[in-house]
């Protein structure tokens, strides 16, 4: 843990400004397992510093140089990708099948998509006599979440360093010592000094501070809207871009002419992944009201084949949310679906019955569920699945709609026109057919309360660049 109690600042690790630190919890076990220094206004002013210092240089490095950096960045990745799936295991809980496969896969996947896309990106372009040029924003701020943290710090750090931008990561400090490693593999793949910096701790302790800061140019957010929306009125302030992907509330409809069993189980599946975790999570299934019960009896029969248990236990399937703070807020919304009339078909209150510590919550699925339940307006961020009855497809549209958020939608239709044209009508940044397999040449991001900006490939370049336009270039 060397390095647990530093800051990677201009190229080494440093000691932070402060002696304040914060305990890293188990969430299977609710004990501590590490500590992270908690950084202050100082601590950003020399990163934001190291990153202003080194961003003339960078900004002018060649596509070749970017490449090899991050190609040299992938490979120390692979390297250490062990250490990352213990990591995220013991700081968010997923069972380390999940996290190998999934977690750290992730990152691997964005790196690989963000060189792929880079070869091929264009930075110039004629149109008539004037040169169009797209070039490095500046100095980024990146603040990312806890539930899959290695996507996105990948997300963003490998877009930025693609477009010559220096950075500087606040990673969450629940789940930090993924993002700790990541900057040791930074400094491995032999990242110029000041390139790439990362400083842990709060909101609003480092998170505001970097928003807010005067030397930074761009902040890219992940994470809830009520806190992005904090983080947009701090960068306000001084006219800078925020890029942010937030939370979510996505409906699945499955149509009549869906093969129904297999999406309804698939559609389980969607939900309870990563404990629910996962802002694009299909929480809301609607299904024809002809079929709802048909529904409820194979979603329960799904959920009970979902092991809970210790996430380093071979077969676990789901393991503890994040943290005691996300444990009563699940608990609250299982409560208010009850309270609002819902049918509870499986799960609820507290833990599975066989465990006695960690924060563990029980597979649940609600059925007869109406739009305008708690459960079925708030983000949950739990294996809880909402099922509601529509009437006719016009319907199924309206209630998916319904809703503050657009970050993602999913339609089930054996008959891909019928999918297809029924996805034309998703006011969401990303809409899945038939559960397609993962594809990180998409973009992804989201409409309305969803946030703004768009990550991946050459979608997440786009959003570190300014557009400069040379007027007579070829006069």
């Amino acid at each position: 843990m060397s390095n647990h109690l530093k800051f990677f600042i201009d190229g080494a690790w440093v000691a932070p400004a402060t002696s304040a630190l914060l305990d890293v919890i188990d969430p299977s076990t609710e004990e501590p397992f590490t500590a992270i220094a908690v950084g202050s206004r100082a601590d950003v002013d020399k990163a934001v510093a190291a990153a202003r210092a080194a961003f003339p240089s960078f900004s002018q490095a060649s596509r070749e140089t970017r490449l090899d950096l991050l190609e040299r960045i992938l490979a120390a990745y692979n390297r250490r990708s062990e250490d990352l799936a213990q990591a995220v295991t013991r700081e968010m809980g997923a069972p380390i099948q999940f996290s190998r496969e999934s977690q750290v896969g992730a990152g691997r996947a964005h790196l690989k998509s963000t060189i792929a896309a880079l070869k091929e990106f264009s930075f110039s372009e004629m149109r008539r006599s004037t040169r169009i040029v797209r070039e490095p924003i500046g100095v980024c701020a990146l603040i990312t979440p806890w539930n899959w943290p290695l996507n996105q710090i990948v997300c963003k750090v490998a877009p930025a360093i693609a477009a010559g931008c220096t950075v500087v990561l606040k990673p969450s400090e629940v789940a930090p010592i993924s993002g700790v490693i990541f900057a040791e593999i930074m400094e491995e793949a032999g990242t110029p000094p000041g390139v790439f910096n990362m400083v842990n701790g709060t909101g609003p302790d480092v998170g505001q501070v970097m928003a807010g800061h005067p030397g930074v140019d761009m902040v890219s957010f992940t994470g809830s809207t009520r806190a992005g929306i904090i983080v947009a009125q701090t960068a306000a302030l001084t006219v800078k871009r925020v890029a942010q992907e937030l939370g979510g509330k996505s409906a699945n409809i499955i149509l009549p002419d869906a093969d129904f069993e297999a999406a309804v189980r698939q559609g389980v599946e969607g939900c309870f992944g990563n404990s629910g975790q996962s802002c694009d999570a299909p929480t809301r299934m609607l299904v024809p009201a002809d079929r709802h019960s048909e529904a409820l009896e194979i979603a329960r029969d799904e959920a009970l084949r979902f092991v809970v248990g210790d996430p380093q236990a071979e077969g676990t399937m789901l393991g503890p949310v994040v943290s005691l703070q996300q444990f009563n807020k699940v608990q609250r919304l299982i409560e208010a679906g009850i309270d609002d009339g819902a049918l509870l078909v499986t799960g609820g209150e507290g833990r599975p019955g066989h465990l006695n510590r960690g924060f563990f919550v029980q597979p649940t699925i609600f059925g007869h569920v109406s739009n305008d339940m708690t459960i079925a307006r708030e983000e949950i961020f739990g294996p809880v699945l909402s099922i509601l009855p529509y009437h006719g497809e016009e319907h199924a549209i309206s209630i998916a709609n319904d809703t503050v958020y657009g970050l993602a939608a999913y339609v089930q239709s054996q008959d891909i026109d019928h999918a297809r044209r029924v996805a034309g009508q998703m006011r969401a940044g990303s809409v899945y057919l038939n559960y397609p397999k993962w594809d990180t040449f998409a973009p992804f991001g989201g409409y309305k309360q969803s946030g703004n900006g768009r990550e991946y490939a050459d979608w997440g370049i786009h959003d570190f660049l300014e557009i400069k336009g040379v007027v007579g270039w070829g006069e």
